[in-house]
C-alpha cells in the first residue's frame, strides 16, 4: 500500500516523541517524516509533551526497564496523561510503548504500567515447542475490531512478552505465533501497536500516515 501524500495541515504541528531512553528514536523520526511528518521532536521535557498535537511513544527492552526509565524523567508520566487522557492528543504507542499501556508486566516479577488499557504484558509461551521466542520477523496483522488507523497486512515484530488483554475489548488487531498474539490495542484516542512500523516499509509508513491524518 502505497504511503499517502503530506498534507500542508500536518506542518503546523507538533508531533513528540517521547526519549526516555528506552527506543529506536532515530528510525522512528525518520519513518514519521516520510510519513509526512514536519514537526517532529525528539523529547524529554515534559512541557513540550504536554503542548503536543501527537505524542509518539517507541520502546525497546523490557518492560520493567522501560516503564522505570519513562517515570524517571520527573514529569514525564503526568504530562503524557495530561495531554492524552485529558487533552485527547493522538497517541500511538510502539513495540513495548504499546505494552507500558497495560496494567502491569510480569517479568522480573510484577511492575505496574500507565494503566491506560486493562491488561498485562506476559512471556509468549506457544503451543507448539517448536515455534521459536523471540517473535521475529514478518507476520500478519488481523484488524479484530473496527479501528480507522488498522488495515490487514504484514508488518515486523520482534518480541519475547506480548499485551493480554483483561477482556477482548480493546484489541485491535491480531497475529499468530503458536497461538493468537495481539498485534495491537486502541481506544478512543490512544493506539498501541506491537510490531514496528518503522520497519514495515509500506505498510508501517501507511499507519504512520493515518496517524499522522487522524482525528478521534
Amino acid at each position: 500500500m502505497p504511503c499517502p501524500a503530506p498534507r500542508a495541515s500536518w506542518v503546523a504541528e507538533v508531533i513528540a516523541l517521547v526519549d526516555y531512553g528506552a527506543g529506536n528514536l532515530r528510525s522512528v523520526a525518520n519513518a514519521l517524516k516520510a510519513a509526512g511528518a514536519e514537526g517532529v521532536s525528539v523529547t524529554a521535557d515534559p512541557n513540550v509533551v504536554r503542548a503536543a498535537d501527537r505524542i509518539v511513544l517507541p520502546g525497546v527492552g523490557a518492560f520493567k526497564a522501560c516503564i522505570e526509565a519513562l517515570r524517571g524523567v520527573p514529569g514525564l508520566v503526568e504530562a503524557m496523561r495530561e495531554r492524552v487522557l485529558v487533552g485527547g492528543a493522538p497517541f500511538l504507542g510502539i513495540c513495548v510503548g504499546m505494552q507500558l499501556l497495560a496494567d502491569r508486566g510480569i517479568e522480573f516479577g510484577v511492575t505496574e504500567g500507565l494503566g491506560w488499557i486493562g491488561g498485562e504484558v506476559r512471556a509468549i509461551e506457544p503451543s507448539d515447542a517448536s515455534i521459536k521466542v523471540p517473535h521475529m520477523g514478518w507476520n500478519d496483522v488481523e484488524p479484530m475490531h473496527h479501528n480507522p488507523l488498522i488495515v490487514p497486512g504484514e508488518a515486523y515484530f520482534l518480541h519475547s512478552y506480548h499485551f493480554v488483554s483483561e477482556d477482548g475489548a480493546d484489541v485491535a488487531a491480531m497475529t499468530d505465533h503458536g497461538g493468537g498474539l495481539v498485534a495491537a490495542v486502541g481506544r478512543d484516542n490512544v493506539l498501541g501497536v506491537q510490531f514496528h512500523p518503522e520497519k514495515s516499509q509500506d505498510y508501517g509508513l501507511s499507519l504512520l500516515g493515518r496517524f499522522l491524518e487522524w482525528r478521534p
